[in-house]
């Protein structure tokens, strides 16, 4: 659509995302796009997109004099990408993130939007390693990273929270089974109380599960989530608005995700707000979402992504308003249960702030609420309780599936080995048949060469009686010479030897 530079926003429709004609956050109805990179090169620029106007400009950088050390370098801001940036007042939070000078511990810069100083926040306390792909969600004045992965590529799944009043690091230890370590997810806190991750990926798993940590026990969980079926992605991004938890882009490294999803928080359930072509800027990895109130809307700000090319372009969308009143569909009766059961328990905690300590003592509030509270609290922990004897339920019974997957695979190798013993034996057999076949066949000639010279054989047995009866013949003579004088010639005349 060709937009005026005034009054576009009448143009849109609810629901539809539409390219703007000319990571991210929005401030004071403007779009701060810090650092990134494109084709492997890491950025550290920062470009402003005005709502209003519809106009780029970038924004000119100063260093903190009191902080920023002469390195002979022009840039003020390091090029750097796969961080977080967090609006906290007249100031943006640059948490984490690669770039090319590798550090051991995760660094924190600055960005005053008013002065346009630039430079790196000291911090104290139980500072993380560095790293990229985490997420850094604020609630109040604190920011909760988790996960991401370090500069050795070493997944991690770890909490920590950075207080920015004080600049203090502090680790979080969470009970029960936390998400497996994961880089490039989305997070998200639900009434000051619960922090919601959701999907991203291992070096080679992509996940579509949601976990949620109560930041008052500190106890990890995954609940049961209704609605549409939901895609293993990583690289999207997320933005919540009321109970409201939008999703859009990401990926699996194959194919983006076309489908911009919307959670409710309240209750837990997922579904499928609009769709874009695959190859669509907004099914990509990598792009950033921000929420903006322009002239008293709310909209939905997207930017960048990565899906076989580079986008600098930029999408906006005015959700629809959305009854949070109306009835949700379950799956059973059960799940009902527990899904009230879950709302009833953020509802208890949704004017609360931060804290993490143990909740307040019910008791001392007044008497109606405290049996309403109290019966909530009982069939919360009632749920916890069913839900560990079904989590060691199910944990015995994939160890009696892997123990059983263990034996069939055994079995099945030396099903195989035997298979290739008997494969060899029948071709041993086979070759000594017809070892066997040749031998007799042989002998059967053999047989019939002896018979053939039986004959010959009684030939040569009357030469022999010939020849001995010669021989003596032969004997005699010479005998009969010796005594005679006439020799042997006159014997055989038949002289006397007296003539």
């Amino acid at each position: 659509p060709a937009f005026m530079e005034t009054e576009w926003q009448s143009r849109l429709a609810y629901d539809q995302w539409t390219a703007v004609p000319h990571a991210a956050v929005v401030v004071d109805e403007k779009l701060y796009v810090v650092g990134g990179s494109r084709n492997g090169r890491y950025l550290s620029d920062v470009q402003v997109f005005d709502l209003k106007s519809l106009v780029w400009s970038n924004l000119k950088l100063k260093p903190n004099a009191d902080k920023f050390e002469e390195t002979g370098s022009l840039d003020i801001l390091p090029a750097i990408s796969s961080h977080n940036v967090v609006n906290w007042g007249n100031k943006l939070f640059l948490i984490g993130g690669h770039s090319k000078k590798v550090a051991d511990k995760i660094t924190v810069l600055f960005i005053d939007l008013e002065t346009h100083l630039c430079g790196v926040v000291e911090t104290s306390g139980k500072v993380p390693v560095a790293r990229g792909g985490h997420s850094a969600t604020l609630v109040g004045s604190r920011v909760i990273v988790f996960g991401g992965e370090d500069k050795s590529r070493r997944l991690l799944n770890d909490v920590f929270v950075l207080d920015l009043e004080t600049m203090t690091w502090d680790m979080v230890e969470g009970t029960q089974t936390p998400p497996a370590p994961r880089f490039d997810h989305t997070a998200a806190v639900h009434a000051e109380r619960y922090l919601l991750i959701f999907g991203g990926c291992s070096h080679s798993i992509f996940f579509n599960n949601l976990h949620v940590l109560d930041l008052q026990t500190m106890e990890w969980s995954q609940p049961l989530v209704q609605g549409d079926l939901v895609t293993a992605r990583a690289g999207h991004a997320g933005i919540t608005i009321d109970e409201n938890w939008y999703i859009v882009g990401g990926g699996d490294n194959k194919s983006g995700c076309p489908e911009t999803l919307v959670l409710n928080m309240s209750k837990l359930v997922w579904s499928e707000l609009t769709s874009v072509k695959q190859r669509d800027p907004l099914a990509s990895e990598g792009l950033s979402v921000c929420s903006a109130i322009i002239d008293g809307e709310m909209y939905l700000v997207a930017f960048g992504g990565y899906n076989g090319k580079y986008s600098n372009e930029v999408f906006i969308m005015k959700p629809k308003p959305r009854d949070s009143s109306r009835p949700k569909i379950l799956q059973s009766p059960a799940a009902a249960a527990a899904a009230a059961s879950v709302t009833a328990a953020y509802a208890l905690t949704k004017a609360e702030k931060l804290d993490f300590t143990k909740a307040e003592d019910l008791n001392s509030k007044g008497a109606e609420n405290s049996i309403s509270e109290k019966d909530v609290t009982n069939g919360v922990k009632a749920i916890r309780e069913e839900k560990n004897v079904l989590e060691l339920s199910l944990a015995e019974v994939r160890a009696e599936n892997t123990r059983i997957k263990g034996q069939i695979d055994e079995k099945n190798g030396t099903l195989s080995e035997l298979s290739k013993e008997l494969l060899s034996v029948q071709g041993q057999l086979g070759a000594e048949r017809s070892r066997c076949f040749k031998l007799e066949a042989q002998i059967s000639e053999l047989h019939k060469m002896l018979e053939s010279m039986q004959p010959i054989e009684n030939e040569v047995q009357e030469l022999r009686t010939q020849k001995s009866a010669f021989e003596r013949n032969i004997e005699l003579a010479s005998a009969v010479q010796k005594q005679g004088s006439g020799g042997v010639w006159r014997w055989i005349a038949g002289g006397n030897g007296n003539a």
